[in-house]
């Protein structure tokens, strides 16, 4: 857009150099030197390219100059490579008029803005169509390309059909439009240039901006429609290069720029906005620079195994709380950010020309809708604006009142004012922070009826947001380096706002049937918005977040505004957000400790209302997918149960009781078989009844039935679990030794990820296991086919008819880039959280191999596992064990705890892993 001057050029290529090289090479040995020349032209290619790498780890932000110097590399091959065709392969002496050619720069290329393996785009210009002179040039020059390596994109037109088409296409108009003339006849060149602003851009100004907003708009969709995904395409993306050169594109074909540094002498941007832009860009370009270098290839996604690469090659280092690639990537998300605020701006200016254009013209020339007024700010075509240009100067609370009104009126904020919001947002100092004027301004806004979420989003990119909530700066374009969290720390507050937003207003009633009634129940609404602001408030500080962050929220909810008693509720629940969905997700839910333990912290029904509203609004934020109708359903069975025991003070029912209703309930569900429940339920224990829900019960007692009539030594039953959002495997089998992690290895084999397991033992031998299964996308398995693969899968394991160690650990990651992730394995152990069990929680990375080697060596320990519980957090998963040892007793040996300890770190090691892979 704006070249850069390349210093010492010949360091890089020297044109006249190489000439002589080629022709001298030409000269002597004709057509048969071909070889020579294209070698003695990829040592100038190889060359110039070692010397722009070597420019670049010596400058590693320079952007613009490895960016021009790549496409100043390519432009000196191919005026070479013209002169050498046109001189010694199609020499023509006498040319008409015909024989003419002009070679353009296109695409990157003629931006001058071309990474280390960018294509090359090329456009071929002749004055007319079939010149045989011109389609042997083209030809040999491409071929010649080619051999060099280079992927070249390439048309050759007719000036005249070059016209025709880019009046028809938006591609080709575009390429033309950014066109950069390279060698060859210039007077096409300009012929061409001359033709385009006459017949093609003239009068279709507003057509261009159209298509090009439509073009950008689908583009973001496609690639997440967040500037704030944390692994952002650096080209394609929301706020990456390509929104830069759209403005470009737009500014150029409107006023005709020759550079973007021109966009400020047409009033579309300040000179700070430009100098953002370019610093901006400059940046982005350095970035795409080193991921070309890193992966040999054109590659633009930034994703996790290339950030921890680029940020060291960027210098970026490790700070307490932020480790060097968190940094790296909060200053790609601040210009990411900028590059919205530019856009915002720029397409501002680009409406207002157009609109003065129309009342300047047509029927309604000099009319114009007369603007209202809303405190006294001009409010026209949906757009809130400030009246004058020192509105915040004189009263810095407008600051807040501004996005307050946009979020209440339902309207767009100008983006003249959003521009001097950001200008002026330093003027936020502390006696505005403690304006009980302002506090109560942003209260409403947080927590307004109509849509929070894009206003507060505007808001926070405005600057505005972390300079009244100088905490909540903090952790502005934050990223977390882990494949669980989707999104930025700011960006996934937002987006929790948004979603409590919706659930209130009845939009999310399928999803979140509980959260919708219960937060119609809660005393205050806005200790439920205020938490979801607050509740990851102090991530990166090098400390539990979640204390800290309580802390956080015990100074700023007076200063918001709250009352003492909702400043302790919202400090609590910031606390402790993340109670209910490891209580649901790693413990067992059957088991009358884990309710005892989680009502003792909860110690109220209200606190228990807003944790479960909380808890649904952060999970689902974290990114799609992550919600699904198992996670709900624990987090339900959680609340109902813990809700029931608040009330009355204890458990409904004892032990004896409990088990006598849910036989009851079982036989009603079995109808005409209702004899079941007692002639093959007492078979089982108590325990068994108590922790089984009623329809799985009665599922496994049919089964059970069946089997033993058939006489079956062996019984797979597979079926898709709507309730549960998964599918049941029920494993019936006489029991023995290792019988758990064979069947779990098994399910792993066949593409199944387990995520709930429990082990039981009839009165006569028989093991009982259901599991709760799940493809590695999080959905059930339905088809037919898949579930005899997996029934298939376990007789073949059970059999010994496979070897499940070897197989297991070719089984690639479930994440292929997890491995770009440093994962210890750790692991805790409870004798406090079941009256009945130890219970082991293993931390480990994520592969299909790991319940199978954890099981086994629980097995080779003399465990006995009564239930499992997994849970995968990105390239990271939690698997908890209820263990006893053969006796049914727990495990209290220090120095058995610590062997078995030693056994699980090595079972859920890279190591291992390493190891069984070389084998």
């Amino acid at each position: 857009m704006t070249a850069t001057r390349l210093p010492d050029q010949r360091a890089i290529i020297d044109r006249r150099k190489l000439a002589a090289r080629i022709a001298a090479l030409a000269e002597a040995g004709g057509r048969e030197a071909r070889p020579q020349i294209v070698e003695t032209l990829r040592e100038a290619l190889d060359a110039g390219r070692a010397e722009l790498a070597r420019r670049l780890e010596a400058a590693p932000s320079a952007g613009h100059a490895c960016a021009n110097g790549h496409a100043f590399l390519i432009d000196q091959l191919v005026r070479v490579l013209f002169d050498h065709v046109t001189a010694h392969l199609y020499p023509a002496a006498n040319r008409s008029s015909a024989e003419r050619i002009a070679i353009m720069a296109v695409g990157g290329y003629g931006r001058a803005e071309m990474a280390p393996h960018s294509d090359v785009d090329i456009a071929f210009l002749t004055p007319q169509r079939s010149a045989p002179w011109c389609e042997q040039v083209i030809e040999a020059m491409l071929y010649l390309l080619w051999d060099l390596g280079l992927k070249v994109g390439h048309s050759s037109r007719s000036v005249d059909e070059a016209t025709r088409l880019a009046r028809e296409d938006l591609t080709i108009r575009t390429a033309l439009l950014e066109a950069r003339y390279i060698w060859g006849d210039e007077a096409l060149y300009d012929e061409a240039a001359r033709r385009f602003w006459a017949e093609v851009a003239h009068g279709t100004g507003r057509q261009f901006v159209r298509e090009k907003l439509a073009e950008r708009d689908a583009r973001h969709r496609r690639m997440g429609d967040s500037r704030y995904v944390v692994e952002p395409n650096i080209k394609e993306g929301k706020g990456g290069l390509r929104d830069l050169q759209t403005l470009y594109w737009i500014g150029k074909y409107i006023h005709q720029v020759r550079s973007a540094s021109e966009l400020v002498d047409v009033g579309l941007f300040t000179s700070d906005e430009y100098r953002s832009f370019r610093r901006a860009e400059r940046f982005l370009l350095a970035v795409r620079c080193h991921l070309h270098q890193i992966t040999g290839r054109a590659e633009d996604r930034l994703t996790f195994d290339f950030q921890r690469q680029i940020a060291e090659r960027m210098n970026f280092a490790d700070r307490p709380g932020k480790s060097a690639v968190e940094r790296f990537m909060q200053f790609y998300f601040l210009q990411a950010n900028r590059v919205g605020s530019l856009t915002g701006v720029f397409l501002s200016h680009i409406d207002d020309q157009f609109a003065q254009k129309s009342q300047r013209s047509g029927f309604f020339a000099g009319f114009r809708a007369r603007p209202r007024e809303v405190k006294g700010y001009r409010v026209h075509g949906g757009r809130i604006a400030a009246p004058s240009d020192d509105w915040f100067r004189k009263d810095p609370v407008r600051l807040i009142e501004l996005f307050q009104l946009a979020e209440a009126e339902q309207l767009e904020i100008h983006p003249q004012t959003m521009r001097q919001a950001s200008r002026d947002s330093g003027l936020i100092d502390n006696d505005v922070r403690e304006s009980p004027r302002a506090n109560a301004l942003f209260l409403e806004l947080l927590a307004g009826r109509k849509d929070p979420e894009a206003v507060l989003r505007w808001m926070n990119e405005a600057g505005v947001m972390g300079r009244f909530v100088p905490d909540f700066g903090r952790v502005n374009a934050q990223m977390q380096f882990n494949m669980y969290h989707h999104y930025t720390v700011d960006e996934h507050t937002i987006r929790a706002i948004g979603l409590l937003s919706r659930i209130e207003k009845g939009e999310l009633k399928q999803d979140h049937p509980r959260a919708s009634r219960l937060i119609h129940k809660v005393s205050s609404r806005r200790v439920a918005y205020v938490a979801a602001l607050l509740h990851d408030i102090a991530k990166g500080r090098g400390g539990d977040h979640s204390v800290l962050g309580a802390e956080v929220a015990q100074e700023l909810c007076p200063r918001f505004g709250l009352s003492s008693a909702e400043t302790d509720l919202v400090a609590w629940l910031v606390r402790e957000h993340l109670l209910m969905s490891a209580t649901a997700f790693k413990r067992d839910l059957t088991d009358p400790k884990t309710i005892e333990d989680f009502v003792a912290k909860v110690q109220g029904v209200e606190r228990l209302r807003h944790l479960a509203i909380l808890t649904a609004v952060d999970i689902r934020a974290v990114g799609p997918g992550v919600w699904n109708s198992w996670k709900g359903q624990l987090l339900g069975e959680l609340f109902d149960t813990a809700q029931e025991r608040l009330r009355l003070g204890h458990a409904r029912h004892g032990r004896e009781l409990r088990v006598a209703a849910k036989r009851e309930e079982v036989a009603e569900l079995l109808g005409e078989r209702a004899d079941l429940a007692h002639s093959v339920g007492m078979r089982f224990d108590d325990a068994y009844w108590i922790a089984e829900a009623p329809d799985i019960v009665a599922l496994n007692l049919v089964h059970f039935d069946a089997a033993r009539e058939a006489g079956h030594k062996l019984s797979i039953h597979c079926e898709y679990y709507e309730q549960r959002g998964a599918t049941l495997v029920t494993v019936i089998a006489a029991d023995h030794p290792g019988l758990f992690y064979r069947i779990a290895g098994g399910i792993h084999l066949a593409g199944a990820n387990i995520i709930d397991a429990r082990i039981h033992t009839t009165r006569s031998g028989w093991a009982v296991d259901n599991f709760l299964i799940q493809d590695p996308h999080g959905r059930p398995f339905r088809e037919a086919a898949q579930l005899e693969r997996i029934e298939r899968s376990i007789e073949d394991a059970l059999a010994n008819r496979i070897a499940l160690e070897p197989r297991l650990a070719q089984r690639p990651l479930p994440h292929h880039r997890s491995k770009a992730f440093d994962v210890d394995p750790r692991v805790v152990f409870d004798n406090k959280a079941s009256n009945r069990f130890t219970v082991i929680e293993v931390n480990a990375r994520d592969r299909s191999a790991l319940l199978n080697r954890l099981a086994r060596t629980l097995f080779e320990e003399g465990l006995v596992v009564h239930s499992a519980h997994i849970t995968a957090y990105g390239e990271r998963a939690v698997d908890t064990f209820y263990v006893t040892d053969v006796t049914g007793s727990k495990i209290t040996s220090e120095a058995r705890l610590a062997r078995i300890e030693e056994a699980l770190l090595e079972a859920g090691s890279d190591a291992l892993q390493a190891r069984l892979e070389e084998a």
